[in-house]
């Protein structure tokens, strides 16, 4: 029997710098198509992990050693992402160094909930959303 095409894998880290009042997390400005802000992320390699995936991501792309706290959710619709269906995995992580932009992405900055960029790739609002109440309550994401 054949294998089945599927959707591309990919693996997230919200990045909280855990050293500085508010825990602010990371975020990107994507160099390359889809363009915006974007949470540290990428796809997953064949014999990867998707924790190990999420942490080489969020190095590649802050200089950041991270800290896998928690699996805020999956999120797969196949509108997610207009380069084609891709599946992603978010985690909750912590750092206490100093981010750098580095591999793809063009810049980075250090952001409060409450003053987030108006221009986010992907379904990145709906994931910081769900980000938030899980800062609030601790329930991880819904299931979609």
């Amino acid at each position: 029997m054949p294998r089945p095409e599927s959707p591309g894998l990919a693996a997230d880290a919200i990045i909280e710098l855990s050293h500085l009042p508010g825990r602010p997390i990371v975020l990107i400005e994507r160099k390359y198509p889809p363009l915006g802000w974007a949470i540290p992320g990428g796809f997953v390699d064949i014999g990867e992990t998707l924790e190990h995936a999420a942490v080489r991501e969020a190095k590649e792309e802050t200089s950041l050693d991270v800290e896998l706290l928690a699996l805020l959710g999956l999120y797969s619709s196949p509108s997610r992402d207009p380069r084609g269906h891709t599946v992603t995995a978010v985690y909750v992580a912590q750092s206490t160094g100093t981010p750098m932009a580095a591999d793809d992405a063009r810049h980075l900055e250090i952001f409060t909930l409450d003053a987030l960029p108006p221009t986010l790739a992907f379904d990145h609002a709906l994931v910081l959303g769900d980000y938030r109440r899980f800062r609030e309550t601790g329930q991880t994401a819904p299931l979609r």
